[in-house]
């Protein structure tokens, strides 16, 4: 099933048009009502997609709401709603206009503080991508830029979106690096696309963006990785977040839109490049910059579950978001909501995360070509010619955050390739190993030959 997308004035002019009720507010009651379930997503932010682009694109929110209805004669609908980032989400959420929204971490607490302060409590019900050591979210500059490292930004003009989870990858980086995110940086407070307009056009130094504007950026040879978010070794996610009074008055709707998204991680993780494609249809991304993200070893994993790692990283992120004065405190216990998934996962365990694995996406083949080491992709990608290899990935050597191959930092160790996704990562992997020196993509594929 293939939908176009819905501009949010759309939406909301649909919601308006055809529903009986939303959510919580005057539900429809009796046989033929109507109920218009509304959903905002964030098509482009990609690790969402099994709560959005690739669970609307499957139709199964829709296919469980037909069951459901069958049972209790009512018509059920969606409304989809995109946005950007989490912030309109929660607004919408919080005027009582979207009743499931999913966004990353730092948004999912500006949603619990809105909520609490304006009576429209929220809960957070699932996850639907994440990375335990936080590299979802990527500092870049333009490849002409005379940066190494996160101290050559102090003076500079920094863009991020504040509030979102990328923003607090940028403050909690520059403090390990020593500088004042308030005073040493000017930080331009920029929706993804306008800040990567920015920083092309030279209004911006850097870029500090989550998932998949680093990647995109750098597939498009627009940017490099200054900084990757995995250095901070602290989990990020996006989740699920859904209104207190509509979950309370229609508990079989959300267990119906869990029961989906459960559905839309499985297909996912059975046909990894095949939802890679049905994202990148819906959303224009090109279908490399999806995989490099949602591959069967991409740097998101995809799991609904309420990860205790997870959940600790969620309450260390509350002081940032103090800090800075977006909240004055969240109870993250209390936001937290596991009953709804528990009821409609029936005892589904949690699933790890993959390993990290170099991994070959040759033209025409249905699926990709997994290595356990760099050398083996590499030597492999020899012998079947760059011109019929769609993209290639390679695991950071440090942090295992998965990179473009022909975009990485590489270093020969001896006759072995080792490959980086920043600069400073792979100085630091040369001074700590004698002899090892950087290469450039050509080098390190002749030390396979």
């Amino acid at each position: 099933m293939r939908h176009k997308l819905i501009t949010p004035l759309l939406a909301t002019s649909l919601t308006l048009l055809t529903a009986t009720a939303c959510g919580g507010e005057g539900d429809a009651k009796g046989s033929g009502g109507t109920v218009t379930v509304t959903v905002g997503y964030q098509s482009k932010t990609i690790n969402t997609v099994t709560a959005g682009t690739l669970l609307r694109s499957l139709g199964y929110f829709e296919q469980e709401l037909a069951a459901l209805g069958k049972k209790d004669g009512v018509r059920y609908e969606v409304a989809w709603q995109d946005y950007a980032t989490g912030a309109p989400i929660t607004a919408q959420m919080t005027a009582g206009k979207i009743d499931i929204g999913s966004m990353g971490d730092f948004p999912l607490l500006i949603n619990a503080a809105r909520g609490k302060q304006l009576n429209r409590p929220t809960h957070l019900v699932s996850v639907t991508g994440y990375n335990l050591r936080g590299g979802l979210n990527t500092v870049v500059v333009p490849p002409s830029s005379t940066a190494k490292t996160l101290a050559d930004l102090k003076g500079k003009r920094v863009s991020t979106s504040v509030g979102s989870a990328a923003d607090g990858t940028l403050v909690r980086a520059l403090q390990r690096a020593g500088l004042d995110p308030a005073k040493d940086i000017r930080k331009l407070n920029q929706q993804p696309a306008v800040g990567a307009s920015a920083l092309q056009a030279g209004s911006a130094d850097a870029l500090s963006q989550f998932v998949a504007w680093p990647g995109l950026l750098a597939f498009q040879n627009k940017v490099r990785p200054l900084y990757d978010g995995a250095e901070l070794n602290l989990a990020t996610f996006h989740g699920v977040t859904v209104r207190e009074d509509f979950a309370k008055k229609r508990p079989a709707l959300l267990d119906a839109f869990l029961k989906a998204q459960l559905k839309a991680t499985d297909h996912l993780r059975a046909h990894p490049v095949r939802a890679a494609e049905t994202v990148a249809e819906a959303t224009g991304l090109p279908a490399e910059v999806v995989y490099l993200y949602n591959g069967a070893a991409g740097i998101a994993t995809f799991d609904p579950a309420l990860r205790p790692e997870l959940l600790a990283a969620l309450k260390e992120d509350v002081p940032v978001l103090k800090s800075a004065k977006l909240v004055t405190g969240v109870d993250v216990d209390a936001f937290v909501d596991p009953a709804p998934l528990a009821r409609a996962s029936a005892g589904r365990p949690a699933l790890a995360p993959p390993a990290a694995k170099a991994e070959l996406w040759v033209k025409g083949e249905s699926a990709t070509r997994t290595y356990d080491t760099t050398a083996a992709l590499l030597a492999d990608l020899e012998k079947t010619g760059e011109d019929k290899v769609r993209a290639a990935y390679v695991p950071d050597a440090t942090t295992g955050t998965r990179w473009f191959a022909d975009r990485a930092v590489w270093v020969a160790d001896g006759k072995t390739p080792v490959a980086f996704v920043t600069a400073a990562g792979a100085a630091a992997y040369v001074a700590a190993h004698p002899g090892a020196r950087t290469v450039d993509y050509a080098g390190a594929r002749g030390l396979v030959r």
